[in-house]
């Protein structure tokens, strides 16, 4: 475990910046005095605006710009009359036809980025659609998604010197009609959401040899102080007591012990209404034990700890927010190492007794499939609390990243209603997600000669067989299982992600939660 002073210095830099500024008017954007203005553009579609700015237009070429998908061009202006701002940044939005509000947040992210490169911090966009499919208040919410996770970047351990220009000032040019107090309320939300999602980005960020499951135990509790939550740590002597055998087991290995990680959210107006329990996976480092993983890329393997951290961005934005719901995290914590302490293949191991009072046994054949053994751990204990639903976040099998790429999270479940909502909330928010089969004969690859279940089924259709090991610890609650195996930490530059992790499964829990009935 970290010492004191080094844990507090470590919570002082937590990811919590002041929110971008965000201004709303309802004049025009030519009439901003800003040293940028921004317009986005459909494709072959004129432009509106003064006499001035069509004169700017004129001579353009298509190679130059004609609106076409993640095209920019940066004009100056000039002094001409009728703008005030000292540049204009054209954005292609690509076919009208083909519109939605995630093209908007790539076309946000691509600006900002250039505005930066420019050397600008400030500017101003009109903001005007009503597309089917993209309301004025979807795309609100795209650009300001945007304009946040796109301003982030990890940086703690560069020198000052390498640090990118950050953007800090944006005006949002509405059309008269918009009612500004309704849009400021709208745009309030939204920041909250994504400066939650880049929160569980900057934890997820943070190496191994700076996050033990100790240290995130301490996150929580700061997080839980900050935000008016619960906070329950169950440290090795608790869940030895309790009989948390899966989390032990995984966690054997290491010098830094694992923990249970409970938060509890009480939002709902009737007291004792049943909550919805969010589970997420946080190995904080995973080796692979002593079924050690190839050393290629083994670096990335600190983002393991993705789902429990999208638990935390969560269950931030849910208090902040103050939804009327009661929610409850739970976050199964420990790092994965090999020594002689470790569980080994052909172990056999008893996971928490949960409201059955009587553990699943697991057979181990791979201590790389640790991930679903300190899940089933979690869901055992969420379904204890009696939860009207349970969502669970994991960093899962590497199958699934055959399955799916880097661009969708493999998504199982019991709930049919419950799966169409997450679906719905995915395309939403551009995170994604693709429902998957559990149909028996998945279920059937994981049944042990020796105990009630095996820990792997074989690499054929691998984040199946992972997703129907976990189905065992919910019994009849709808449940859904989200693996975001592919999509939790990017190894390439995106529109409006840094290399880094992503903080998948943050935006689109709030835009289901905030949808509950």
């Amino acid at each position: 475990m970290l010492p004191g002073p080094v844990v507090d210095a470590l919570l002082a830099r937590a990811y919590n910046p002041p929110p971008m500024k965000i201004s709303l008017v309802n004049t025009s954007v030519f009439s901003q005095k800003l040293p940028a203005i921004v317009l986005f553009a459909f494709e072959h579609e004129r432009l509106a605006g003064p006499s001035s700015f069509k004169n700017l237009l004129q001579r353009l070429t298509d190679k130059e710009f004609k609106g076409a998908e993640k095209q920019l061009l940066l004009l100056h202006t000039a002094g001409k009359p009728g703008i005030q701002a000292g540049r204009v940044l054209l954005a292609g939005l690509g076919k009208r036809n083909e519109f939605d509000p995630e093209k908007l947040r790539r076309a946000m992210g691509a600006v900002v980025k250039k505005l930066c490169d420019a050397g600008i911090d400030r500017a101003a966009i009109q903001v005007a659609c009503d597309e089917p499919g993209c309301s004025t208040d979807d795309c609100i919410a795209a650009v300001v998604d945007s304009a946040e996770l796109v301003a982030y970047t990890f940086t703690k351990y560069k020198s000052d010197n390498d640090k990118p220009v950050e953007f800090k000032s944006l005006t949002l040019c509405l059309t008269a009609k918009c009612n500004l107090r309704e849009v400021k309320a709208l745009v309030t939300r939204r920041q909250i959401i994504a400066q939650s999602a880049n929160y569980a980005r900057d934890i997820a960020n943070l190496p191994g040899n700076v996050v033990f499951p100790s240290v995130l135990a301490d996150y929580a509790r700061h997080l839980a102080e900050e935000n008016n939550l619960k906070c329950t740590v169950l440290g090795k002597t608790a869940l030895e007591k309790s009989g948390f055998g899966g989390l032990l087991a995984v966690g054997g290995g290491s010098a830094h012990e694992p923990h249970l990680i409970v938060l509890e959210y009480s939002g709902s107006r009737t007291k004792d209404a049943a909550p919805i329990a969010l589970v997420g996976k946080a190995i904080t480092f995973d080796s692979g034990g002593i079924s050690i993983k190839p050393s290629e890329k083994m670096d990335e393997m600190k983002f393991d700890k993705c789902g429990g951290v999208a638990i935390l961005g969560a269950m931030r934005a849910i208090a902040r927010l103050k939804l009327p719901l009661n929610v409850i995290g739970v976050i199964s914590a420990a790092e994965n190492m090999p020594s002689s302490t470790s569980y080994r293949p052909g172990d056999i191991v008893t996971s928490y007794p949960g409201p059955d009072k009587r553990g699943v046994t697991i057979e181990v054949l791979n201590t790389d499939a640790e991930g679903r053994i300190v899940l089933g751990d979690a869901l055992a204990y969420a379904r204890e609390r009696k939860p009207q639903a349970i969502i669970d976040l994991a960093t899962l099998t590497g199958a699934c990243v055959v399955a799916l790429g880097t661009y969708a999270a493999g998504l199982f479940g019991s709930d049919e209603l419950l799966l169409e909502r997450i679906r719905a909330a995915g395309e939403r928010t551009g995170e994604r997600v693709w429902l998957l089969p559990l149909w028996q004969e998945y279920k059937d690859k994981i049944k042990s000669d020796v105990a009630d279940i095996k820990n792997t089924g074989g690499r054929e259709g691998g984040a199946i067989t992972a997703a129907a090991f976990l189905e065992k610890y919910v019994g009849n609650t709808p449940w859904a299982h989200l693996d975001i195996a592919g999509t939790a930490w990017t190894t390439e530059e995106r529109p409006y992600m840094a290399k880094g992790a992503t903080g998948f499964g943050v935006r689109l829990l709030l835009e289901l939660l905030g949808n509950w009935r």
